[in-house]
């Protein structure tokens, strides 16, 4: 079978076997951006061979820490609508007594300039903390994120943040930041603790993604996951092995082994079947 074909078999192979596992795991991804899981499983083959996230276990620490920083799917952008009270857990430094506090209750905008103007690359007294809220798979916060995560990927985030949520991009600009945390290295080691420390700048909720990693991995064991890169050139010709010496009695009577095409062919069916 030419390796183009083989390469468009895996792709869907692959494609198949996480958007199951996506759907399970995130059962509620498009409620709050419509479309967003075909545009995730869509790009997956893509994003994950462009940054080397090649083998289960760096799917799942990658997806374990999305999980986690947007709700699988149902926290795409950050909610700021807090009261007094919660502000005053979140930010003690910032509003040490309820009566500092209560002017930006439920007021999202306000309190976005309150909280992250002046920092991250947001200009005081500008509407930069409201602009550049959490948004996304990795919740990027901050002109200096968006900024940061517009060079890895080519997008035109600073102008355009609503664009970490487009269903197209949104899984390149998680994976983008996850790389760019330099969290890859703890990933290959299965350091989640490093990972979350290099993502989240400490350890906040560690817990949450400690089960969200476990979640990923047992359901990443039972299916298959092959990255491959976008174009797969063709094997080169072999010369012909060795004719084996023939069988004796007894190893004649073996049943013969399925082909690794034989697998694949099987699988497509498998997978086409389901579709």
């Amino acid at each position: 079978m030419p390796s183009v074909i083989l390469h468009h078999m895996e792709i869907i192979m692959q494609q198949s076997s996480f958007g199951e596992v996506l759907t399970r795991l995130w059962p509620d991804v498009d409620r709050v951006v419509p479309g967003l899981r075909a545009g995730i499983v869509a790009a997956a083959p893509a994003v994950f061979a462009r940054y080397r996230i090649d083998i289960p276990l760096l799917v799942a620490h990658v997806m374990a820490q999305l999980s986690h920083e947007c709700g699988a799917g149902r926290d795409v952008v950050e909610n700021l609508n807090y009261t007094a009270a919660r502000m005053m857990q979140v930010w003690p430094s910032r509003f040490r007594t309820l009566a500092s506090a209560t002017p930006y209750a439920h007021d999202p905008r306000a309190l976005a300039n309150k909280v992250y103007n002046g920092r991250m690359g947001n200009a005081s007294g500008s509407d930069d903390g409201w602009t550049y809220r959490g948004r996304g798979a990795a919740q990027t916060t901050g002109r200096e994120g968006y900024a940061r995560l517009a060079q890895a990927t080519g997008l035109d985030l600073v102008n355009h943040p609503d664009l970490v949520n487009d269903p197209r991009h949104f899984l390149l600009c998680g994976v983008a930041d996850f790389v760019a945390c330099g969290c890859l290295p703890f990933a290959r080691a299965d350091d989640i603790v490093g990972v979350t420390r290099r993502l989240n700048g400490g350890t906040i909720g560690l817990a949450q993604r400690r089960a969200w990693l476990a979640r990923w991995k047992g359901a990443l064991g039972e299916v298959p996951i092959i990255c491959s890169p976008p174009l797969v050139p063709e094997a080169p010709a072999q010369a012909a092995p060795p004719t084996p010496p023939a069988a004796s009695p007894a190893s004649s009577s073996a049943p013969p082994q399925p082909s690794r095409l034989g697998n694949l062919i099987a699988a497509l069916a498998a997978v086409l079947k389901r579709s």
